[in-house]
């Protein structure tokens, strides 16, 4: 079970089993890496209705925010140097922002990169690679959802965020992106 009873989430802070959603997120991760190395395929092109995937999915639909946060926690935790289980887990983060249908769910996701984001350097590569994808990708529209104007001062981190994650983008994609999806 991913819950925890009730004199253990006491103890523990929260009512979920953090360490079983970690390990739930990697067995996940790499049962799919191993059924797409076998099958010769891209994790772009086999998210969509893949098992995985779609036990990723219905997790962030029956989870509360505070489960879905924890969940999106263990995937961003998998987010580490270039290699194949990197790959997979930023093109998960990618394609759950990018299928979820709720606006709560996409702003969590941001959530869970950008508190990453604004501590101090060095970010791990997938971390960087996978914001980086999210804020300039039209797919993802990202510069259009409500959160990123919700307050002058949460348009402004974004933008700094943005700005420190691609050196030479001063007032290219990210900050013109920003100021005219804004107008």
């Amino acid at each position: 079970s991913l819950m925890l009873s009730g004199p253990e989430a006491a103890a523990a802070g929260t009512r979920y089993d953090v360490p079983a959603i970690n390990a739930l997120v990697l067995y996940v991760g790499m049962h799919a890496i191993t059924q797409l190395q076998s099958d010769n395929a891209s994790a772009e092109n086999s998210l969509a209705h893949s098992a995985p995937i779609d036990i990723l999915q219905r997790l962030i639909q029956a989870f509360d925010c505070e489960g879905r946060y924890l969940l999106l926690n263990g995937i961003a935790n998998q987010l580490r140097y270039p290699n194949s289980h990197t790959h997979y887990f930023s093109c998960v983060i990618l394609y759950l922002f990018a299928e979820a249908s709720e606006e709560i769910v996409k702003e969590q996701i941001t959530r869970v990169l950008l508190e990453r984001l604004i501590v101090h350097r060095p970010h791990p590569w997938g971390l960087l690679i996978t914001f980086i994808e999210l804020i300039k990708n039209p797919r993802y529209n990202f510069w259009s959802h409500g959160f990123t104007h919700a307050a002058p001062e949460l348009e402004q981190l974004f933008q700094s965020v943005a700005r420190s994650c691609m050196p030479g983008a001063e007032g290219s994609s990210a900050s013109g992106a920003a100021a005219s999806s804004s107008s």
